[in-house]
This record gives structure tokens, C-alpha cells and sequence, in this order.
């Protein structure tokens, strides 16, 4: 009886009406995929042109925030007591990280977007296209934007649910990182309400991140095997996706996605040695090396820089759009590595999750876009215009190019085929978790759902070309979101300071204690 309610803890309202809204979206991305993505873009666009300044000042707010808990008395803190020790080892718990959604991001871009600045260079300096300045200019911008912004809000709502599931012992929901200003009871509609959004966020997310991943993995095929580009290839992916998350699933974490996460960030250092060896080494190196001098250098300024003198839209269509993207994916990304990383320290987990990533990120980007820049600019192949018109294709546009692609680019299918399985393994892990009342094991049948709809919602936007839509209507729900996080800001160092003072006191009075135990040793004696 007990293992059947566990079974079905999912049954709730969280569950039916984040299941309702999402049915419905599917419904109007498959009936009029044209109309939900005109509707979506008018709404976003406005929410962007008007509170992006917003987005860029609250995400570098996060940085700032999560580098002061890591570095301030509160970073020796453990996550689940003094003497807990971290379940997962460094590479296992980085690959763990890298794996649960943006790695796919960085192979699907680490060639597309410094060859789409190289050929479109951002409107600030007046930089000819496809010259020397706008290399230098794509690359440190694509390290940027892919860099550490992309994980603070993955960082902190990582980090506030681990604080409140591992020292207080609360659920590991979004809404419990709020109970030091809302109240530990009550207010069941407002934690309803913040939940289901973060469902909503992270089926529609996923589903659209898969979709378009599945479009890359096609294009590949079809540079390397001659493969049709066609509806049905696509679904062909899906269901082979679908397959191997299913099995994954039901390995559990400790077995599918640990060991799947381990292989993808093996595969990928495979992959970026390689190419650094037998591509233009001193090069890339080189590009690296400017490329991260030049992002500490433009940090802040690149941090909080707008085009409203010049009305233009780069900076919405680029890092404002990053940015709501990764607080609309912080409750997936932040649950997950919150569910891993128990036993860490803040201070340990602060660097390695907003650290980590980003720099293996970074590192890909300058191996891989550094290669397609030089091809470019030394040996007259034209990557930008392809990536202009094929964004899908331009990892594999790259590899051709060189020694080795061929069999490089079955690799890059591979890797992206297995990042593509650990996205949606961890994502059914954490809607399970999200839908079961914050249970951190969830049961199979609700991850099993969860896989499915996803699927199946892929399937779906792509036969009716609704992936666009669905994705900018998920964006939307981010300038709220951050109002959340914000608050669960004032939440968690609220709760870390009075615990931290809690600690202090019963440690001096232990000191006290003994040090009244000596005297009547030393007075009995």
C-alpha cells in the first residue's frame, strides 16, 4: 500500500494543471504553430524591450550574490552537515553538471555563434564584417554570453534548494526557498502557483531544446551519411532518444545518468584534443588566451550594455535572450544540481557549478570557433555565410574542413546524441521530483509520463514547425520567475545568517562548558 501511494504521490494538483497547460500549448504549437509564435514573439518582445535592463542588472546581481556567500564567512558551510562528505567524485559531479541541459547548448552554438558575430559583428564598434577586429570581437563575445551569466541563476537556485533540503530538511521545491519571508505553513495557492510555473518552464524548455537538438543531430546525418533532412528522420532521432532515456530512467541516477554524464565529458575532451592537436594549435591557443582577456576586461561594461541610442535589437536578441532563457531553465538546472551535490560546501559549490562549465564552455567554443575563424580568415572557406543561412549545420560545415571530420563528425553526432539522452534523463528526474512534492526519488511511473510527454511534444513541434513558438513562450515566464528568485534570495541569506549565528553560540557555549569542566577537574583535583 505504502510502495502503490509513493507510486502515485504525483497524482496532485501540481501535476494536472502544469499537465493542462502544457497539453494546451502543445495543442495550439501542432493546430497554429504560425500564430503561437507571432503572439509569443509581440509579448516577449515587449517584455524584453522594456524590462531588459532588468534582466541584465538582476542576473549580474546573481554573480555577484553567489560570490559573496562563496567567499564570506558562510562559504565553509556544508551542504548536509559538518561532517557529510560529497556523494560523487570531482569529474563525475562536473560531467554530472555539464550534462543536465546546456551541454548540448554549447556544441549545438560553440561554432554557430562566433561565426554568426564573425559575420554579423555586434553593433557597438562599427567592426567590418569578416575581418581581423570582428574575430576578435565574435570571440570573446560568444565566451561572454556563454560564460558565467548563463549559470548564476542555475548556481543560485541550486544552491538555495541544497541549503533548505540538506540543512533544514525542508522539500526540494522551488517554493520551500522562500519559506524565510513567506512562512514555513500556509500560502498554499502562492507555492502552487511558483511551482507550476516551474514545471510549465521546464517541460517547455526541454522539449524545444530536444526539438532543435534533434535538427542538429539531423543535419549532421546529413553532411556525413547523405541523410534526407526530412519530418521523418527526425522522428527516427526521437524514438532512438527516446529509448535510451527510458532505459536510462530506470537505471536510476546512480547508474544511467552518472555513467552517460561521465562518457559525454569524455567524449567531448576527446573531441576538443583532438581538434586542438590537429587544427591550427598555436592558433586556437592563442584565441583562448585573447579571448578570456578581453571577457574580464569587458565584464561589467558588457555586463549592463544596452543599444537603446541606437534602437537597435543585438543585445535582445542576444544576451537579454540568453539570460530570461537560463532563469526560465534555473528550477530544472538548479534542482538537479541540487539533488547531486550534497556533501559539498557552498564555497565548493559555488565555483564548480558557476565555474566549471562555463569554462569548459569557453574552452570548447575557443577550440572549435577558433578553428572555423581561422579556416576563414586564412584559408578562404566561407563557414559564416553557411552558418547564416544553417545554423544546424555549422559544427559539421567545420569539421569537413579539416583532418580527421569525417570521423570527428560521427563523434560530435554521438556526443550530441548522448548529451541529448542526459537532458531528458535528468529533466523526467526533476519533473518527478517537482510533481511529487519534492520527493527526491521520484518513482518510475511519473518519470516515465514526464519521458513520454516530452517525446511526444517534440514529435509534435516539429511536424508542425512549432518549436520557435513554443520556445519564446517559455521565455516569457521569466521576468516574474526572477521575482521569485529574488525574494528566495532574501530568503536564503536570511536562513544562512541565523543559522550561522545559531552554530556560533552553541559553539561557545560548548567552549564554556568545557572550559568550566576543567576548573572543576583542576579544583577537585
Amino acid at each position: 500500500m505504502e510502495n502503490n501511494k509513493k507510486k502515485f504521490k504525483f497524482m496532485n494538483s501540481i501535476f494536472w494543471v502544469s499537465f493542462s497547460v502544457i497539453f494546451l500549448f502543445a495543442l495550439w504549437g501542432a493546430i497554429a504553430p504560425d500564430i503561437l509564435a507571432k503572439q509569443a514573439t509581440v509579448i516577449y518582445n515587449f517584455i524584453a524591450g522594456t524590462f531588459g535592463w532588468f534582466y541584465l542588472v538582476f542576473v549580474l546581481f546573481i554573480i555577484i550574490f553567489n560570490f559573496y556567500l562563496a567567499f564570506s564567512k558562510y562559504g565553509k558551510i556544508r551542504l548536509g552537515g559538518d561532517d557529510a562528505k560529497p556523494k560523487y567524485r570531482l569529474f563525475t559531479w562536473v560531467a554530472m553538471l555539464f550534462s543536465c541541459g546546456f551541454g548540448v547548448s554549447i556544441v549545438f552554438w560553440g561554432v554557430a555563434e562566433p561565426m554568426t558575430h564573425f559575420g554579423t559583428p555586434p553593433p557597438f564598434d562599427n567592426i567590418e564584417a569578416g575581418t581581423p577586429e570582428a574575430a576578435r570581437e565574435a570571440m570573446w563575445t560568444a565566451f561572454f554570453n556563454n560564460g558565467i551569466h548563463q549559470w548564476a541563476s542555475f548556481t543560485f537556485v541550486g544552491l538555495a534548494i541544497s541549503y533548505f533540503l540538506y540543512r533544514q530538511e525542508e522539500r526540494s521545491l522551488i517554493s520551500d526557498t522562500m519559506n524565510s519571508v513567506i512562512g514555513e505553513t500556509g500560502k498554499k495557492p502562492l507555492r502552487n502557483t511558483i511551482d507550476i510555473i516551474a514545471v510549465i518552464a521546464t517541460v517547455m524548455g526541454v522539449a524545444t531544446t530536444l526539438g532543435l537538438s534533434v535538427l542538429q543531430i539531423n543535419g549532421g546525418l546529413q553532411t556525413v551519411f547523405d541523410a534526407p533532412s526530412a519530418t521523418s528522420t527526425q522522428i527516427m532521432i526521437v524514438a532512438a532518444m527516446f529509448l535510451f532515456f527510458m532505459v536510462s530512467t530506470l537505471s536510476g541516477l546512480d547508474r544511467g545518468i552518472k555513467y552517460l554524464s561521465n562518457v559525454n565529458l569524455g567524449l567531448a575532451l576527446i573531441l576538443m584534443i583532438t581538434v586542438l592537436i590537429i587544427g591550427p594549435t598555436g592558433f586556437i591557443l592563442e584565441t583562448i588566451t585573447m579571448g578570456i582577456g578581453d571577457y574580464l576586461q569587458n565584464f561589467f561594461q558588457a555586463s549592463l550594455r544596452l543599444d537603446q541610442y541606437t534602437e537597435g535589437t543585438w543585445v535582445q536578441e542576444w544576451p537579454i535572450y540568453y539570460w530570461a532563457w537560463t532563469i526560465a531553465w534555473a528550477p530544472f538546472v538548479g534542482m538537479f544540481v541540487a539533488r547531486i551535490s550534497k556533501g559539498r560546501t557552498v564555497r565548493e559549490f559555488v565555483l564548480g557549478v558557476m565555474v566549471s562549465p562555463p569554462l569548459i564552455g569557453i574552452i570548447w567554443i575557443g577550440i572549435f570557433g577558433g578553428t572555423a575563424v581561422n579556416l576563414d580568415l586564412f584559408h578562404g572557406t566561407d563557414i559564416a555565410a553557411m552558418v547564416a543561412e544553417d545554423e544546424t549545420t555549422a559544427l559539421f560545415m567545420m569539421l569537413e574542413n579539416i583532418p580527421l571530420g569525417t570521423i570527428l563528425s560521427i563523434l560530435s553526432i554521438c556526443l550530441l546524441f548522448t548529451f541529448l539522452v542526459t537532458s531528458a534523463d535528468s529533466a523526467t528526474f526533476v519533473l518527478g521530483m517537482m510533481t511529487s512534492k519534492g520527493d527526491t526519488d521520484p518513482s518510475v511511473v511519473v518519470k516515465v509520463i514526464w519521458g513520454t510527454l516530452i517525446a511526444s511534444l517534440a514529435v509534435v513541434l516539429i511536424i508542425s514547425a512549432g518549436l520557435e513558438g513554443l520556445q519564446t513562450a517559455s521565455l516569457i515566464g521569466a521576468l516574474p520567475f526572477s521575482i521569485v528568485l529574488f525574494i528566495a534570495c532574501i530568503s536564503l541569506l536570511k536562513s544562512i545568517r541565523q543559522d550561522y549565528r545559531e552554530a556560533r553560540q552553541k559553539a561557545e557555549e560548548e567552549r564554556q562548558r568545557q572550559i568550566r569542566e576543567q576548573i572543576e577537574n583542576n579544583n577537585t583535583g
